[in-house]
């Protein structure tokens, strides 16, 4: 049960390290001062491409929550 325990650790760490790294990119994005001439939209673009990047980290990671709570079913299943 040792290896469903640290996937479920890493899913979950994974879950909480993508959603810090997603109020970070919504705090970058919130606190820009976009001007009409572009000078910002570098930072703009790359605040929301590390958004959606920390967004795909998080679903990622709860594919990975799922399955280890699938291995742990299929354990008990085996074991009865």
């Amino acid at each position: 049960m040792e290896i469903n325990s640290s996937a479920f650790s890493a899913g979950v760490s994974g879950v909480s390290k993508s959603l810090k790294g997603i109020e970070r990119a919504a705090h970058d994005i919130a606190s820009l001062n976009t001007r009409a001439d572009g000078g910002e939209l570098a930072d703009v673009v790359g605040a929301l491409v590390d958004l959606k990047k920390h967004e795909l980290g998080v679903k990622a990671s709860a594919m990975v929550i799922k399955t280890a709570g699938e291995m742990a079913a299929t354990i008990i299943d085996i074991k009865i």
